[in-house]
Parts: structure tokens; sequence; C-alpha cells
């Protein structure tokens, strides 16, 4: 048992390990443009707590 949660545990760091360089790919060294694009067109980058207050205000 001790054998497999080494093992699990193994994996579950080297997964961070991946997602934390596929992070700083993304994000720091812009390696793909058309993700940036894609996050502003749908208005994921974009700051609008206003409207969110102002539906919630309105009701």
């Amino acid at each position: 048992m001790k054998m497999l949660e080494r093992l699990i545990v193994k994996a579950v760091i080297i997964q961070l390990l991946f997602l934390l360089a596929a992070q700083v790919l993304l994000h720091k060294y812009d390696v793909m443009p058309e993700l940036k694009q894609l996050a502003q067109y749908e208005g994921v980058a974009k700051n609008s707590f206003e409207e969110l207050l102002e539906t919630f205000g309105g009701k």
C-alpha cells in the first residue's frame, strides 16, 4: 500500500510541475496569442463588476 501511495504522490507532483510549466509558457512567454484574444473576446479578461451589480440591484 505504501508503494502505491508513493506512486500517487509522485504522479501528483509531476502533474503540478507540468501545470506550472504550461502556465508559465502560456502567460509569460505568450506562446499562444490567440488564447489572449479569445479571452478578451469572451469578456473574461474584462472587469465588468458594475454590470453585475446593476443586474442584481435592479431586482
